[in-house]
């Protein structure tokens, strides 16, 4: 592989707390804004490389960055720092972006993201470092499914998910829709949604049913697609077989409730100020845990919590409800600034506590 044009910076090392008990700590950030060998701005999605490195979407630097686990040597993997549309063709390291939200990688190795505010998805060819556009214009709309993603209009997208038959799978939460890009042919179509803000009843087909505000995804190691619904207030189970819709969590009303009983019962979202904000303040990242649960980033609850899959119990494993930094390692006691997404790194949990401008992780029990 040709190395691809980076720029280097050093983070400090992982410490981490007892294997007898929980604990959180903190990976790379100071809890104050910036672009630096240990500062982060506003992380977002991220997602393990096949070089078992940690990338991520630094949202407030308007770059992708990448994290090597072993030695946490830090890089920029894309972005310039400057918000705009720009750098198609070129080095990735020299383009503009707008929002990264989520990101990805094919089977090939080749790494995907979302860009929210360029309404775009883009890819980075990591052999080669360059950065191109493979659905979207540029502008928000609804338009193109058939034909070519690139000539295609999303609104607004948020997560992008590699599905089992290697195609993407685009949460295009602008249109109620979730997309799918045929990575082979560059085709788009319409894989969930109709554009109408309105929660699918049990057990509806995907094909042909609302999904109000679908804001990520994640996959089970069956097949199974776990879908949150940001407007929705929601978790949804896609069953791969029947390709059919089975709430797991969320009664479809904003708050911050429900632990220690079924999931089914629990809210979602805190207590929002205004009723816009209280419609889009639903759960925002999704991971499938190895010990066979759903963890759910309750970002307005400043809370992850935990879906036991087998009893359909719910309950907060890091935050206090209340908005803050720290402190650890007491997970229960550490407050958390309006985390954005987690991921599993074998048995510990990467949280991106996005507004206190840090990477913590969550080592469980």
């Amino acid at each position: 592989m040709a190395p691809v044009k980076l720029a280097a910076f050093w983070v400090l090392p992982l410490c981490i707390g007892s294997a007898s008990a929980a604990s959180v700590t903190t990976i790379v950030g100071t809890g104050v804004a910036g672009y630096s060998d240990t500062q982060v701005s506003e992380p977002y999605g991220m997602t393990l490389g096949p070089d078992g490195a940690l990338y991520f979407c630094d949202l407030g630097n308007q770059r992708v960055r990448r994290l090597d686990l072993k030695t946490k040597h830090m890089s920029t993997v894309a972005g310039n720092g400057k918000a705009g549309y720009a750098g198609d063709g070129g080095p990735a390291v020299d383009a503009s972006l707008k929002a990264p939200h989520e990101l990805v990688f094919d089977k090939n190795g080749d790494l995907y993201f979302a860009e929210r505010d360029n309404h775009v998805i883009r890819k980075v060819d990591m052999k080669t470092g360059v950065i191109s556009t493979v659905a979207g214009t540029g502008g928000p709309g609804f338009a193109g499914d058939g034909g070519p993603a690139t000539k295609a209009q999303l609104r607004q997208p948020h997560c992008v998910l590699l599905d089992s038959d290697g195609s993407l799978l685009i949460c295009d939460i602008g249109n109620r829709r979730i997309r799918r890009l045929h990575l082979d042919t560059g085709m788009i179509e319409t894989y969930a949604g109709t554009g109408e803000a309105a929660t699918p009843p049990e057990g509806a087909p995907v094909a042909g049913s609302p999904l109000n505000g679908p804001r990520t995804m994640v996959m089970a190691p069956n097949g199974d697609l776990y879908l949150a619904l940001r407007e929705g207030n929601a978790i949804f189970r896609i069953a791969r077989q029947s390709q059919t819709l089975h709430r797991v969590a969320g009664t479809g009303e904003p708050g911050y409730s429900g632990d220690g009983g079924s999931a089914l019962n629990a809210k979602f979202g805190g207590v929002a100020a205004t009723p816009a904000a209280a419609r889009a303040s639903g759960p925002k990242g999704l991971a499938y845990g190895p010990d066979g649960n759903l963890y759910v980033v309750d970002t307005e609850s400043n809370a992850i919590r935990r879906i036991n899959l087998s009893t359909g119990i719910i309950s907060t494993v890091l935050g206090t409800g209340e908005r803050g930094d720290g402190p650890e390692t007491n997970p229960m006691a550490c407050k958390l600034s309006r985390p954005h997404a987690i991921l599993f790194v074998k048995q510990d949990l990467y949280v991106a506590d996005s507004e206190a401008d840090r990477i913590r992780v969550l080592r469980l029990k």
